[in-house]
């Protein structure tokens, strides 16, 4: 089924953001323009605009529509369940450089890669809205996935998101996820990074996403100290049972 209108709409503000047209603080064309643009309804206009705050990559700006965010946003490890979007994550800043590393033996077991074998690294400090470091998050994804992929190489952050830009990439789209949470203590660089003294509790969630053909697209690794990781679980229940 081809793409809705809004969606139309979402897809090529998306890539102008991305491609550079449209900057940080730049505000973006008027619900105005873009119905004459697209000649469309005001109301379709504003929708192709929330898909674009959902994702993180504009914000509302009083009395002149949206602006291109000026922080990325990005979702903590684990936090990509069905529902959820990168408006529902916080800042971060990028740790050093992508680079094809052999990731460590759980995260190759994950991602399917036999032993040895490189994986693109990423890396990102996730912090507290007041700029307080939060959680570690490390992203590896697999080498057919990097080859297709080079802004995933470059330092950074991306504007769309990696799940937006890798599925415009290559095609291959998340179905589902896999998350496995963990205690354990803090190394001596995860606590220099929290600036917590040791030892030190962390929560680790280790959230692996697969396509429709069962092949991994990233395995992410996210590490919170204690006082900080929190898990909600809202739900129904069946009152018969």
């Amino acid at each position: 089924m081809p793409p809705l209108k809004y969606e139309q709409i979402a897809e090529s503000l998306r890539s102008r953001i991305t491609e550079g047209e449209f900057g940080p603080g730049d505000i973006l064309p008027s619900s105005r323009d873009l119905c004459e643009q697209w000649a469309v309804s005001r109301a379709t206009a504003i929708k192709a605009m929330e898909v674009l705050r959902s994702d993180g990559l504009v914000v509302p700006y009083q009395g002149r529509g949206f602006a291109v965010t000026e922080a990325p946003v990005a979702r903590p490890a684990g936090g990509r369940g069905s529902g959820t979007t990168r408006a529902q994550g916080g800042p971060y800043r990028r740790l050093g450089a992508p680079d094809m590393l052999v990731p460590p033996s759980h995260v190759a077991d994950a991602l399917g890669l036999a032993p040895g074998r490189q994986a693109l690294h990423r890396a990102r400090l996730g912090l507290t809205h007041d700029g307080q470091p939060h959680s570690l998050v490390v992203a590896w994804f697999p080498p057919e996935v990097a080859e297709l992929c080079p802004r995933l190489h470059q330092n950074g952050p991306i504007a769309e998101g990696t799940t937006h830009y890798v599925r415009r990439a290559t095609g291959w789209l998340s179905v589902r996820g896999v998350d496995t949470t963990s205690v354990r203590l803090a190394t001596r660089a995860e606590a220099e990074l929290f600036q917590v003294k040791r030892p030190c509790a962390v929560a680790v969630v280790l959230h692996t996403a697969y396509d429709d053909r069962g092949k991994a697209l990233v395995c992410e690794e996210g590490v919170t100290p204690e006082g900080l990781w929190e898990r909600v679980d809202n739900y129904a229940m069946n009152q018969g049972d």
